[in-house]
């Protein structure tokens, strides 16, 4: 297990329960995923093997109450994902596109029976979820989403396209919104439905160890028990989007760890000028950045967490951890990397293609420039999205 900085006792800020689950999350990282991700993510393969044990682990849906889910505070579900991208963004990728966008949307937004049917088998690994709201020609814009939903008898019939929807070709169940004659629905959505078709994205430079796909939607046929009743406008996924930015702004940080620790181990045992680089003044200066910086994401993070636990926490408290952590990571990943020198470019260190994965990080759940923006309107009082309110923006 790789180092991790501890300039500021964060240990003593958790609870028992907290450093429990984080520890045994920890002990997973390193006993499954860490021995193996060089390999995965060479070969482009995702683990699919590993999730009956992260459900073993109570990892899916885990911040969920009820319907077989573990009912963990926010703050575990944060520690959690920062342990699991300490190994790999795929691997916490996994965890939230299940639990913070499929089963959060049932969770949230579904009827009693579309919970008590998907939730406990989802929550067990048996059934695996997808999320489809970006589309070819709409990222950052879901509004202009052109997927449809029209009514047919009693049921509905779907068609359009959806991109970068993780998990889509070895899901059971797809959460696809689409346009209606009523704005944006939510729809449950079997995989084996015909003239639903999911394709993985390839190749890829970034997320290697995870699964990417588009979505074709022709003809979609459904019925009327197939819509998520309480889910209407975006507000709907956006919900759910904030529950995967709040992951992202803890998960980030094992990213940023993980390459912070190989770096320092680097540093200490390679050899240049008669002795180790960790030594030399510039090497401990880039490894005292790193450790602040991380150190600093740690406590915005379990900030934010806290108020999620107190359930007081907005929107753009959630966009602030997004955007800040995400973005320090990038940096410490890269900076560790020129640590490693030529051999950082070698799979054998986990540095660059943390940095490869953080730039997917960085743009989905929204990007810079759309946090930056749901800050800007939050101090100013003035939404700088073309054709939105403030809270649309959000």
């Amino acid at each position: 297990m790789n180092a991790v900085p501890d300039l500021l006792d964060f240990d003593e800020l958790l609870t028992d329960d907290e450093r429990a689950t984080r520890d045994r999350v920890r002990e997973f990282v390193d006993a499954r995923i860490r021995p193996n991700i060089a390999d995965w993510y060479d070969r482009a393969i995702f683990p699919v093997e590993l999730v009956p044990e992260l459900a073993e682990l109570g990892l899916l849906g885990m911040h969920l109450s009820g319907y077989g889910c573990a009912g963990r505070s926010a703050v575990e579900y944060g520690l959690a994902a920062m342990e699991l991208e300490a190994g790999d963004s795929g691997l916490r990728t996994f965890v939230s596109v299940q639990g913070s966008l499929a089963m959060s949307a049932i969770h949230k937004h579904g009827s009693e029976a579309q919970k008590q049917e998907w939730l406990p088998r989802m929550a067990r690994g048996e059934v695996i979820g997808c999320f489809g709201l970006t589309e070819p020609n709409s990222g950052s814009d879901p509004s202009s989403m052109t997927t449809f939903a029209r009514r047919e008898g009693d049921g509905w019939v779907l068609n359009g396209a959806k991109r970068w929807i993780g998990l889509a070709s070895i899901a059971q169940v797809a959460i696809i919104w689409a346009q209606t004659e009523d704005g944006v629905r939510g729809f449950i959505v079997p995989t084996e439905t015909e003239g639903f078709v999911a394709t993985p994205i390839a190749p890829k430079l970034s997320m290697r160890a995870s699964i990417q796909c588009d979505i074709a939607l022709t003809d979609v046929r459904l019925p009327a028990d197939a819509l998520l009743p309480e889910a209407r406008g975006l507000r709907a996924p956006f919900s759910c989007l904030n529950e995967a930015r709040y992951g992202i702004g803890w998960g980030v940080i094992g990213a940023a760890r993980d390459s912070y620790g190989t770096a320092l181990e680097y540093s200490r045992t390679r050899m240049q000028f008669n002795q180790p680089i960790g030594a030399f003044q510039l090497t401990q200066q880039k490894l005292v950045d790193m450790a602040v910086e991380i150190e600093k994401a740690q406590l915005l993070a379990l900030r934010l967490g806290r108020l999620k636990d107190a359930g007081t926490v907005q929107p753009h408290q959630i966009s602030v951890a997004k955007l800040s952590n995400t973005r320090a990571a990038i940096a410490i990943a890269r900076e560790a990397r020129t640590i490693l020198g030529g051999n950082g470019v070698s799979g054998d260190y986990s540095p660059l293609r943390h940095a490869a994965n953080l730039e997917s990080v960085r743009t989905y759940e929204g990007t810079d420039e759309i946090h930056t923006l749901i800050l800007g309107a939050h101090i100013t009082g003035f939404s700088a999205f073309r054709g939105t309110t403030i809270e649309g923006a959000s």
